[in-house]
C-alpha cells in the first residue's frame, strides 16, 4: 500500500529551465525525480502545485507523490537533501491523505518580485531585477489597488488564444521600499503564464514615469482582446514563488476556482 506525500521544495532556479519536465533540460522536476529515483531504487511520479518557469525560484513550492515502497514519511529530507545538488532543497516531507492534490487543493499562491533600485552586487544579482534608480513607489502602491478581486488577465499574459478563459482572482497585492530594492508581493488563487511578471512590470513602468496608472485599469477591462500591447516582461530571476496556501482543512478546488483551467506561470 503507497503512501502519499508531500514535499515543500525550495530552490535557486536561475540555472534551471523551470519546474516541468523538458526532454535533454535541466528542471527542477527532473532533479527531483532521480533524487527520489536514488534514494527509493523505483520510479516515482511528481506532481508540482506551480509550474515555475526558467529562471524562476521558490521559496514554497509544494509536490506531492506515492511513495509504494514504504519510507517513513520524514526520512525524505535528509534521505533527498543527501543527493540533491546544492540549488535545490527539501523543507519538509509529510504523509498526507489520499485525496491530496498539490495543485488543485491549493487555496492560494503567493509570489513576490524583487526590483533592485540600488547598487547591482554578486549576492542579489541571481535574484532581483537590477533598475538602478529610484522608483515613486507610493505611486506604484496605489496603482496596483486595482488589480485585487476578479479580473480578466489577458492583457497581462503570454498567451495568444483569445479564447482561452484568463479570468484570475488576487486576494492581496501590495508594494514596498524594503531598503534599496521594490518588492511587488501578489497572492492569488492562480495565475496565467507571464502574469506575475507582467503585473511587476506594469508597476514598474509607473514607478519610473513611462506608462500613467490608469494603463493598469485599461489593460483590465479590455473590450478587443486582438489589440493588446502587453506591459513589461521582467526577467523570471527576480520572481520567487514564496508560499502555495492550503489552510487547516484542505479540499479539492478545481471545480469552484480558475485552478483546473490553467497550470500556474513562472
Amino acid at each position: 500500500m503507497s503512501t502519499k506525500i508531500k514535499l515543500v521544495v525550495s530552490y535557486d532556479g536561475y540555472d534551471f529551465c523551470g519546474w516541468a519536465p523538458q526532454h535533454g533540460q535541466r528542471t527542477v522536476h527532473g532533479i527531483l525525480t532521480e533524487g527520489l529515483r536514488r534514494v527509493s531504487g523505483g520510479e516515482i511520479e511528481i506532481t508540482g502545485a506551480s509550474r515555475t518557469d526558467s529562471g524562476a525560484h521558490a521559496k514554497g513550492q509544494v509536490c506531492h507523490f506515492d511513495d509504494p515502497f514504504g519510507i517513513p514519511p520524514g526520512n525524505f529530507v535528509r534521505a533527498l537533501n543527501d543527493v540533491l545538488p546544492w540549488d535545490v532543497a527539501v523543507v519538509s516531507s509529510t504523509a498526507v491523505p489520499d485525496w491530496f492534490h498539490s495543485r488543485f487543493c491549493a487555496q492560494d499562491r503567493f509570489y513576490r518580485y524583487r526590483i533592485l533600485c540600488g547598487p547591482q552586487g554578486p549576492h542579489r544579482a541571481r535574484h532581483t531585477f537590477w533598475y538602478g534608480r529610484p522608483l515613486e513607489v507610493g505611486l506604484m502602491a496605489e496603482t496596483a489597488q486595482a488589480f485585487l478581486g476578479e479580473n480578466d488577465f489577458i492583457g497581462f499574459s503570454q498567451q495568444v488564444d483569445h479564447l482561452a478563459n484568463t479570468v484570475r482572482t488576487i486576494r492581496k497585492i501590495s508594494v514596498r521600499a524594503v531598503r534599496d530594492e521594490v518588492w511587488v508581493d501578489v497572492v492569488g488563487t492562480a495565475f496565467v503564464r507571464g502574469m506575475m511578471r507582467r503585473i511587476a512590470g506594469s508597476l514598474f513602468e509607473v514607478g519610473r514615469g513611462f506608462a500613467p496608472p490608469e494603463n493598469v485599469t485599461r489593460l483590465l477591462h479590455l473590450k478587443d482582446r486582438r489589440r493588446i500591447k502587453f506591459p513589461t516582461l521582467l526577467p523570471a530571476h527576480g520572481l520567487c514563488l514564496m508560499r502555495v496556501r492550503y489552510g487547516r482543512h484542505p479540499s479539492d478546488h478545481r471545480f469552484n476556482d480558475q485552478n483546473e483551467k490553467q497550470d500556474n506561470e513562472e
